[in-house]
């Protein structure tokens, strides 16, 4: 019998580790696997800055999943491809060296189209399936355990990679087996939720096909883009948008290179275990407590008071990865606590970004505008990646990071140009 309600707690754990593992494995265990089978960084960061595509174009096929079928089928259905993805990739890793790069980016992109439409599918399903106080009891459950994929991924998966390497798989090919291992083990693992899910999760009421209400959903809309759009200064909101977090998208593509190339190229020379303890675990956790500190802030004092520290707080730790870079080498501890201060600025100063976006989605169409929002903010990481491994490899680590600070000039221009009230995110 089809339940209707089930207890959140048997569904929504599961449900959204599930939707933060493909995400991590696609923006940042991809780069370290490439790294480990020596792909360029000028090749890695092009090509798995594309990867952001979908989220960037997630907001225009997200009326698709309100028209066509149910969002339960959408969630259960994209994990289930999901699972193939992962296992294609595995495979991928058996093809004659060299020759399986581009088949992986292919499944890889195909894993990123899932995931985005996954997380409008999962993110829709929360909203029908519990009622509003379930839904505001359950929303840092959802956060946590979205954390705890991202830990998984840059922790674990990453950390068992390394180990396999190092332990029982030795040299190019030992690293190729270790990896086709990692992907195939999260293959069974989205299989699992694959199965889980599809018996599992309840069959919400209000959970159907919106396929006669298509042409209101598409109308709305086109309602809501317009909406958005006729903001008064929509330009310098959109600049804001795109340069904020400009650094911040070339340096992430490239930690995980500078963080595990060899210190004659001017790199720290981690093994994979320790990346996986320095950044993917160590990093993870302050970046989160630095969310967390920035949410609470604001809610004090509102966001013109905080947008200015939080906004340094994010780009002034850079000059700590050029120090690692110029005065190499450095002690894994070493290297540890400049990570954790990197991420904690950056989870502190991405608090801002996070509440201004609400800020400028506060109108009738609060859902759509949001959404355009993510878009954009996609958008601004993706392009700064692509070219920022192409800069580091013409001008090398020390020179990279500094100019990679250089590239801040214009998020404080646009901090100051942009229109903010007095007391906006204050309770």
């Amino acid at each position: 019998m089809r339940k209707e309600i089930r207890n959140p707690w048997t569904w929504i754990p599961t449900l959204y580790f599930a939707e933060g593992i493909p995400y991590v494995i696609v923006m940042t265990v991809s780069v370290v696997m490439y790294k480990d089978l020596g792909v360029s960084n000028t090749d890695i960061a092009l090509y798995t800055s594309w990867l952001y595509l979908p989220w960037v174009v997630k907001p225009l096929w997200s009326p698709v999943v309100d028209i066509v079928k149910t969002k339960r089928l959408w969630t259960v259905s994209m994990q289930g491809l999901l699972a193939v993805g992962l296992f294609g990739v595995a495979l991928t890793l058996t093809l004659p060296a060299g020759s399986y790069f581009w088949p992986s980016i292919i499944l890889l992109g195909i894993m990123a189209f899932s995931s985005a439409t996954h997380d409008i599918a999962a993110d829709g399903f929360y909203l029908l399936a519990l009622n509003k106080e379930d839904q505001s009891l359950f929303v840092g459950i959802r956060s946590t355990f979205y954390r705890a994929a991202t830990l998984f991924g840059n922790g674990v998966l990453v950390f068992l990679a390394g180990y396999l390497a190092s332990n029982y798989f030795k040299g190019k090919e030992g690293l190729e087996t270790s990896w086709m291992i990692v992907f195939g083990v999260t293959a069974i693992l989205f299989a699992l939720f694959f199965i889980y899910h599809k018996f599992f999760l309840p069959y919400p009421e209000s959970d159907y096909p919106k396929a006669k209400e298509g042409k209101d959903k598409i109308n709305e809309f086109f309602t809501a883009f317009a909406e958005f759009f006729k903001q008064k200064k929509i330009g310098l909101i959109l600049f804001f948008l795109l340069v904020y977090r400009l650094p911040e998208a070339q340096l992430v593509k490239m930690v995980a290179p500078f963080l595990k190339d060899p210190v004659a190229k001017s790199g720290m020379g981690l093994s994979n275990e320790q990346f996986a303890i320095v950044y993917g675990t160590a990093g993870i956790i302050a970046l989160t407590v630095g969310g967390i500190l920035g949410g609470i802030v604001i809610s004090k004092h509102g966001l013109k008071k905080w947008i200015w520290p939080m906004l340094i707080s994010m780009h002034l730790p850079i000059v700590a990865f050029w120090y690692l870079a110029a005065t190499p080498p450095h002690e894994v501890f070493d290297i540890g606590v400049v990570v954790v201060i990197e991420q904690f600025g950056y989870g502190f100063g991405f608090a801002a970004y996070m509440v201004y976006m609400m800020y400028v989605s506060d109108n009738k169409y609060k859902t759509s505008s949001y959404a355009i929002c993510t878009g954009f903010m996609a958008l601004g990481m993706m392009i700064p990646g692509m070219w920022s491994g192409w800069l580091e490899e013409q001008f090398g680590y020390e020179n990279f990071f500094l100019i990679v600070l250089a590239t801040a000039i214009p998020s404080f221009i646009a901090t100051a140009l942009i229109p903010l009230d007095e007391n906006y995110g204050r309770k």
